[in-house]
């Protein structure tokens, strides 16, 4: 028997590749399924079954494709209703993988088909559990994402929660290895461990959501306390994970399709696309194609795509450094956004040979704003999450997360001039990409962001532990 974690950081997510006398299943896989098809005829086995814990929101799983290719079956937990060929499976239903098991444990409150794969080894001994987005290594699923589709509210499906975890999950014994869905920065938790595994005894000594004598009451109070607005894009992925969707092999062949600096504009303008520039933010600044949105490939892209762009459907086109098309559009597909129109020939120093009209971000260093700034005159925006900004900011400045840049871009004075900064730079340059393409110019960007800021003689207020503030 082998079990195989195969973690996405940009995602936060992990899919599982289980290996028994010839026989494969594979967990929650993500969108592109050549990394799963390499596997399988690496170690000569049969993929047997793929498995899927529910309808996920952040992403786009390769359920399908991998289906279509290798005849394997798909397998839900009860209330799943795809609108394609699946097994759906009943409580406590036995899946043989070689010569282990794999046992379904319906345990719906993140969502209503929500499930838990225990695994069962060689010698009959609860080895594992997948547990997709119902445990994870220091929180619990978020209880708001499947309301409108439950019919229920957030503390309804919390209560439905309590009962999973504490009927079908602390129930195991406590040297149960715990295999989740997702890992520190992933938006379908909010207390997430950077750890990827654990084990239930582990998990009933430290995880908040499964305390001793932890009554019902208790569990819906904390687990909905501070939850963030999920993302514009999860119920779009959720309906493309339930109905299917164009395969991967399309959407990467659109979106590697190569458009040269002349004909870029027209095709832009003809398509409405919008122009995503995946390059890092200090090459950005330095030049880029009016218009464009910078969120570098070398970040949290894809969930940032998800999270400012939204609509999967929108046309887009792409400006990346040379050699990273092909896995910007991974990148993208993973999310869902499949309207992909092609990429710009040569990247940007293409455009620039062609004599094209190009852009630029007014960037300053920190000690040239160390120099500009007046605390309590000059007006400092810092983007980053509210529990960032709470632990530590500079004096007077204004919190403004970039996840809701556009309700307060609305309230931004075009002539009055302003400072922006994040952490390090990344999430700043998205903000002025945006602010940018908008019309606003009268800002500066801060290189380096808030640990440059704290490097310098600028005020700043006294750091307090984040996981205090949250």
């Amino acid at each position: 028997m082998k079990i195989e974690q195969i973690y996405t950081g940009c995602l936060a997510q992990g899919a599982y590749y289980i290996t028994s006398n010839g026989e494969a299943a594979i967990i929650d896989p993500l969108r592109e399924t050549q990394p799963y098809l390499e596997r399988l005829e690496r170690d000569n086995v049969k993929l047997k079954y793929i498995f899927e814990t529910h309808f996920h929101a952040d992403f786009v799983s390769g359920h399908v494709d991998l289906s279509k290719e290798t005849g394997a079956p798909i397998i839900y937990g009860p209330n799943a209703n795809p609108e394609f060929e699946a097994i759906i499976a009943t409580n406590g239903q036995d899946f043989t993988i070689g010569n282990v098991t794999i046992r379904a444990l319906h345990t719906p409150g993140h969502t209503m088909e929500s499930t838990t794969y225990l695994m069962i080894d060689e010698n009959g001994q609860e080895h594992a559990i997948f547990s997709g987005d119902t445990l994870f290594i220091g929180d619990v699923g978020r209880p708001d994402l499947a309301q409108k589709a439950a019919h229920m509210t957030q503390e309804q499906l919390a209560g439905i929660l309590y009962h999973s975890l504490r009927d079908k999950i602390m129930t195991l014994p406590d040297d149960v290895i715990v295999y989740p869905a997702h890992g520190a920065g992933s938006a379908c938790g909010k207390n997430m461990s950077k750890e990827t595994v654990s084990t239930i005894g582990n998990q009933k000594a430290t995880n908040y959501a499964l305390r001793a004598n932890m009554t019902e009451a208790e569990f819906i109070k904390e687990v909905t306390e501070g939850l963030l607005p999920p993302p514009a894009y999860f119920g779009m992925n959720v309906a493309m994970n339930k109905q299917g969707y164009e395969s991967f092999e399309t959407v990467l062949n659109n979106g590697m399709r190569a458009i040269n600096a002349k004909d870029f504009e027209t095709v832009a303008e003809d398509t409405g696309a919008l122009i995503l520039d995946t390059r890092n933010n200090g090459d950005f600044a330095k030049g880029f194609i009016p218009q464009s949105i910078n969120i570098g490939i070398n970040g949290d892209f894809a969930p940032w795509v998800g999270a400012l762009i939204a609509d999967v459907k929108q046309p887009i086109i792409l400006v990346t450094e040379a050699g990273q098309e092909e896995e910007s559009v991974t990148r993208l597909s993973r999310v869902g956004f499949d309207n992909l129109i092609g990429h710009l020939e040569g990247g940007f120093e293409a455009w620039e040979k062609a004599g094209k009209e190009t852009d630029a971000i007014n960037r300053i260093t920190s000690e040239e704003f160390a120099k500009k700034v007046q605390i309590g005159e000059s007006k400092v925006i810092d983007i980053r999450k509210e529990s960032e900004y709470a632990a530590e900011h500079v004096d007077e400045a204004y919190s403004k997360p970039l996840a809701n840049i556009n309700e307060w871009i609305k309230d931004i004075d075009p002539k009055e001039p302003f400072f922006i900064h994040c952490a390090g730079g990344y999430r700043s340059m998205i903000a002025a990409s945006i602010l940018q393409a908008r019309g606003f110019r009268n800002f500066s960007e801060i290189e380096g962001g808030y640990n440059a800021i704290a490097k310098t003689s600028v005020p700043t207020t006294d750091f307090v532990c984040q996981s205090k503030t949250l």
